[in-house]
This record gives C-alpha cells, structure tokens and sequence, in this order.
C-alpha cells in the first residue's frame, strides 16, 4: 500500500453528547483511540484510525474531523448502524454512560482492510471502550496479538469507565503482557483493581509486563514514567487550563511520537514530551489535538531550556 502508516490506532470514534444545562446537551466528536490517532497526526506522525463509524451526521462529524487534521483515511469503515454515543453527565469528574447495543462500532471487520495495510506498521495504539465491548474487543485483541508478531510495537491504555468490570480482567491481562507501551491514570488504577492501594495496583499492572514503559499519570499531580527497574518523575507544566477533555490520549500521543522520533532520548525526557502534549490539550477546548508549538514550548520549558 502506497505510502502505508507508520502508526495505528485502532478502536472506538464516537459521539460525546455533553450536558450543558437541565435540558440542554452538545455533542461533540470523540472518542479516546481516536483522539489519540488525532494528536498524533497533528504531531506530524503518518497515523491511521481503524475502526468503524456510522453513516450518518454523527459518523460524517467523525469523518470529516479524521481528515481535517489528515489521518490516513483508508482504514476507516463505515457501515449502515446507528453512532456509538457517550452521555457525559456534569460531575467532577463527569460521569459516563454509553448509547450503543449493536452501533457501527462493533462492526469493524479487520478482513476488509485493503492489502499490504501493515506493512510499514512500526506501533499501534489499542485501547478505551472498544476493548470492553463484544464482539469488536476480542477482534481487537486478535488484531494486536497479530500485529505484536509481525513485530509491530503496542500500546495499550485501558482507559477505565464503569462497563469494565470483571469480565474485562481477562482482556487486561493479554493487553498489558502484550503491550510495550502502558498508560494509565491514578483513577484508572482505583477503578481496574478495586481494593488495592494504588502502589499494589501499579505493582499487579507493570508484573505482566516488568519491561514495558508504563506511564501513570495523576492530574495535577504530576505523572512517572517507569522503564523496566529505571523511574523518573515530573510535574506538569503551568499552563492556562480551559479544560482537560483529551488531555490523557494527547499525554499517549507525546510519549508515542518521542519514542518513534526520538529512540536515543532520556526516560526523563519522554516523560517531559508525554506531559508537554497533555498539557498543550488543556490549553484548548474540548478533545483538541494539541498543537505541535505549544507542544514543543511546553516540552523546552521542561527541559529547562526556557523560562
């Protein structure tokens, strides 16, 4: 395939329908694979987003979004179902449920995607809800497996949201032996191993995989970025913030972007790239792929290389 992807992700694109007020709701394109296919196109990667949307206005939003920030659009599908919708209740932080028993999501059919679409293939990112919900996560998972065998790089954030319960553990686990890239936030830690204090959490999570990066992120906290026994920590820069939808998939799309672009890097330094993206998304509205300038300030002044 002429000019094939460098990078995939591959799963959910979605409708956020956000309440505004009583009555009142706006919807907006999301979706957290595919917002980090976004950012990474944004930052220059040559990315495709894999998966399945409607054919109707939701799914010709999700479209015309895809090609806007210039994802490679051959991987995409779309199929006559209904969107795949999230309603995202007002709460700090909000609360989510999801609108879709047979919607166009589950309908990916990776034996469809044209010839020679992984051949250039060097990561691919899995993660989100597509992963929680049948038939498309056991799809997925086989996509990934068979990927990771041609040698392919994966990365995996699970992204907790309440359907991910114990019969996601299963899924868990495969994803997070196979991943050599994790990403997961302090809530995602309390939501996957209810019970368990976040340190015995994290322990449970990097055991199936000692010698992956594992990226914890913790809001204004700051984040940590462990690599085998190596760890380093950061705090996130002070940045304006309008608001933090998308801020943990652009975080995703920095530290990918700084492995691929920049193998010879200090782990401090992925970390400053991871945190520098996230940041960059707080900056603006909604789930905005961040932009590449205020990505690289950000990055700069974490370097300490700028005031």
């Amino acid at each position: 395939m002429h000019d094939a992807p460098l990078m995939l992700c591959a799963g959910e694109a979605l409708t956020d329908m956000i309440q505004q007020g009583e009555e009142q709701w706006a919807s907006r394109v999301g979706g957290s694979v595919w917002n980090v296919a976004r950012a990474l196109a944004g930052l220059g990667e040559r990315t495709a987003f894999a998966g399945a949307i409607s054919r109707d206005r939701f799914g010709n939003a999700l479209w015309d979004a895809s090609e806007a920030v210039g994802l490679d659009m051959r991987l995409l599908q779309r199929v006559d179902r209904s969107p795949l919708l999230a309603i995202v209740e007002q709460g700090e932080p909000p609360r989510y449920f999801f609108i879709g028993d047979d919607s166009a999501d589950l309908h990916f059919d990776p034996a469809a995607l044209p010839d020679g679409w992984s051949g250039a293939l060097r990561w691919a990112h899995f993660g989100g809800i597509s992963l929680a919900r049948e038939p498309l996560a056991s799809t997925l998972v086989a996509l990934a497996e068979q990927l990771k065998g041609q040698g392919v790089a994966i990365s995996y954030d699970p992204n907790f949201r309440n359907l991910m319960d114990e019969r996601y553990t299963p899924t868990l686990q495969r994803m997070a032996a196979l991943a050599d890239v994790v990403k997961v936030s302090d809530d995602d830690l309390r939501g996957l191993f209810p019970g368990l204090s976040l340190d015995a959490a994290l322990e449970q999570l990097r055991a199936l995989k000692p010698d992956a990066y594992c990226l914890l992120t913790r809001g204004g906290q700051g984040a940590t970025l462990y690599h085998g026994p190596q760890r380093a920590d950061a705090r996130a820069p002070a940045v304006t913030v309008v608001d933090t939808v998308g801020a943990g998939d652009a975080s995703v799309a920095g530290l990918l972007h700084s492995l691929a672009r920049h193998p010879g890097r200090t782990l401090q330094s992925h970390l400053h790239a991871a945190l520098a993206a996230g940041s960059a998304a707080c900056q603006q509205a909604g789930a905005t792929p961040p932009q590449p300038s205020a990505m690289n300030h950000l990055f700069a002044v974490l370097e300490g290389e700028v005031k």
